[in-house]
């Protein structure tokens, strides 16, 4: 029995070792070189990455990014941004040329396992539509029987479209570009009857239109589109950091925490679930490997949900898009973060 016991305790500690050879990394190399690099949209993405008139990125994925680098180094400017075509995102991933993918990515089955990535957290909560010219008179997507159809490939967006027409007994004539912004001069240029991808997506293609008045958006709503920042399988730390940076958004407008208010209610506060969230008491950020105070850093240097829903795609942006799915569970939304004890 001793025997045996020995044999296993071996067995278990060689597999404890692979297991933390594979798990070690991605957080050490970050430190090292000093920066994160983040795989993003090319730069024609209003809302979620684009470039402003100064050449900065900004954007709700950009955001994303940011809070990461906060986390990790304690400076949300800490990132290189490596602008990516939806069918080169997940190779870049995959490779290694960047330590996480926040490029408008729907979670599916099938990138979650076959592709071996992790997502980390639902940063946008969203579904696929339809525009159409509004010189067309539709009022439904169901209307686009026999129609041409723009979308982009490497998207969900190809097959979520298939399969609607065919749900529908509807026939369509696909016309799939490479580049985002290949797709969408084809759309303005009248090549294509309707374009179709995430409703973000089409609002942002709308408020670039010429006229954004010659546009329409069609009310079917024909997938879940659940975007968020994913990393490789295999590095659980890692995973776990990208998820809580994020989370911490959330927790801080659950609890009234913004970048405005956030070092005075610090200094003063005697609630110990703040005190806790913002390192002033506690080990969160001792157990994710990082500093006591990373959820200090994040909201203070780059907001907390609401504000970067906010300034980017929500009230404050050119996209004026509501809180919808996207508001906290406590306001009937889905955004929902789980306690950081």
């Amino acid at each position: 029995m001793k025997k045996l016991t020995k044999v296993l305790g071996l067995t278990l500690l060689s597999v404890a070792a692979h297991s933390n050879m594979a798990n070690a990394g991605t957080i050490e190399d970050i430190k090292a070189r000093g920066h994160v690099v983040c795989g993003v949209s090319t730069g024609s993405t209003p809302g979620f990455a684009y470039l402003n008139k100064d050449n900065s990125w900004q954007g709700l994925d950009i955001d994303t990014c940011r809070m990461v680098a906060a986390a990790v180094l304690g400076d949300s400017d800490k990132v290189i941004f490596n602008p990516l075509e939806s069918k080169e995102r997940f190779t870049a991933l995959q490779s290694g040329d960047i330590d996480l993918l926040s490029r408008v990515t729907t979670w599916t089955l099938s990138r979650d396992t076959k592709l071996a990535f992790d997502f980390a957290a639902v940063n946008y909560y969203d579904g696929q539509g339809f525009i159409v010219s509004s010189k067309l008179g539709l009022k439904s997507a169901k209307e686009l029987d026999g129609a041409t159809i723009c979308t982009q490939s490497g998207t969900s967006s190809e097959l979520n479209t298939a399969d609607f027409f065919k749900a529908n007994g509807m026939k369509y004539n696909p016309v799939v570009f490479e580049k985002s912004a290949e797709a969408r001069s084809a759309f303005f240029s009248g090549r294509c009857d309707a374009f179709s991808s995430d409703a973000s997506w089409l609002a942002a293609l709308r408020v670039q239109a010429p006229n954004a008045g010659d546009f329409e958006v069609l009310p079917e709503i024909i997938s879940k589109e659940p975007l968020g920042p994913l990393v490789r399988h295999g590095d659980n730390k890692w995973k776990d950091v990208v998820s809580w940076a994020f989370y911490a958004s959330l927790e801080a407008e659950e609890l009234g925490l913004t970048s405005e208010n956030i070092d005075k209610i610090r200094a003063t506060t005697t609630n110990p679930s703040v005190k806790r969230f913002l390192g002033v008491e506690g080990n969160n950020g001792e157990m994710l490997g990082i500093t006591k105070d990373y959820a200090y850093q994040i909201i203070k240097q780059v907001g907390n949900y609401s504000q970067v829903f906010d300034r980017n795609v929500g009230k404050d942006s050119i996209l004026k898009l509501p809180r919808g799915l996207n508001a906290l569970w406590s306001n009937g939304g889905l955004q929902y973060a789980p306690p950081a004890r």
